[in-house]
């Protein structure tokens, strides 16, 4: 564990403020949901939850089927990160953060599918599809098409579409 140095004291209530700073490194914002964990030693932990985590292995899957069927590569992302890669090495992609102009558009639930910017940072492709997962009318994931060589049309558009809204259904 990384020691930060900030010392915060719980409120009458039980609260405890998270510093600003360390929300925005770790991408929490108001909302979001927390997991509290403990150990044998006393520590208590708090951790990000992602319900499209929680469905790794489905979308695992999901994105499997995608890459095959369009030739494309598929990705699933929850909130901060990709959680499933079909059709490119899992390695370089694995755990990749969206672009953060691609998440402020599928923040408001639009479908982004321009090249511009990569919705992958450091990654480019000629076309690309990236639309959002969404549960209870907030951003809970994405779902991304993307190729290096061909440009994407609707069809793509609306296999990711599809892909997102059967994703959110299975959501808690």
């Amino acid at each position: 564990m990384k020691a930060t140095g900030i010392v915060r004291r719980i409120d009458d209530l039980g609260r405890v403020v998270i510093p600003k700073e360390i929300r925005r490194t770790l991408r929490i914002r108001g909302g979001d949901a927390l997991e509290i964990f403990t150990d044998r030693d006393g520590e208590v932990i708090l951790k990000k939850y992602s319900p499209i985590a929680e469905l790794s292995d489905f979308a695992q899957e999901y994105s499997d089927s995608l890459a095959e069927a369009t030739g494309h590569i598929a990705l699933v992302a929850d909130r901060d990160e990709i959680i499933a890669v079909s059709g490119a090495p899992k390695r370089g992609l694995m755990g990749r953060k969206i672009n953060d102009e691609v998440q402020a558009v599928l923040e408001k639930g639009e479908t982004v599918t321009t090249g511009e910017p990569p919705a992958v940072e450091g990654y480019e492709f000629r076309g690309q599809v990236a639309t959002p997962i969404m549960k209870d009318g907030s951003l809970a994931g994405s779902v991304l098409l993307l190729s290096r060589d061909k440009e994407m049309t609707d069809l793509e558009r609306r296999l990711a579409e599809t892909a997102a809204n059967f994703l959110a259904k299975h959501l808690d």
